[in-house]
């Protein structure tokens, strides 16, 4: 494990673990979103793909993402671990409708100083919506890659509840 994409739904809790990985393993740990919006008004990374292929030419790293479709064959072609989160809707939607109401209320700054607002649960694009409407698709898609003869030689460690997930970490 020296190149590792955390992946699941948004909500799943991609951040938190690899954020517990890189610290365990003593390795740089690069947030998605953080690198992709750069700027207020949620301005999008020009460079992203330059700056995720720099990243990602080093020896050692964790990302929390499948990938922006951009970056996305990038990632796995460089990664030599994959940890699924593969929680169900009944786990995920509750931890993004939380995170979302705490970052509502205390106006959290996130990624490139962006905020989410009550206005911004309208959007098809909020979090909560996203982890509803995009859960199949996100599940159907990691599934579809790691079955993916170019990516069968990634080491891929699924983890469908929590409890499994919180175990495994305490043996790394």
């Amino acid at each position: 494990m020296e190149r590792i994409l955390v992946v699941g739904v948004t909500g799943a809790g991609k951040s938190t673990l690899a954020r517990a990985v890189g610290e365990r393993l003593d390795m740089p740990y690069y947030e998605m979103d953080a690198l992709s919006f750069t700027g207020p008004g949620w301005a999008v990374n020009d460079t992203l793909t330059e700056e995720v292929a720099r990243l990602t030419s080093a020896p050692r790293w964790i990302v929390d993402s499948v990938g922006y479709p951009e970056v996305r064959d990038l990632l796995w072609d460089r990664a030599d671990t994959i940890l699924w989160l593969d929680y169900g809707k009944r786990v995920v939607i509750p931890r993004a409708f939380r995170r979302s109401v705490r970052r509502t209320v205390t106006r959290e700054s996130i990624f490139g100083g962006n905020r989410e607002t009550w206005a911004g649960w309208l959007s098809r694009e909020h979090p909560v919506w996203w982890a509803w409407s995009q859960h199949a698709v996100r599940r159907q898609e990691i599934e579809r890659r790691t079955r993916d003869p170019r990516f069968a030689p990634l080491d891929t460690l699924r983890f469908s509840r929590p409890r499994d997930t919180a175990a495994w970490l305490t043996s790394v």
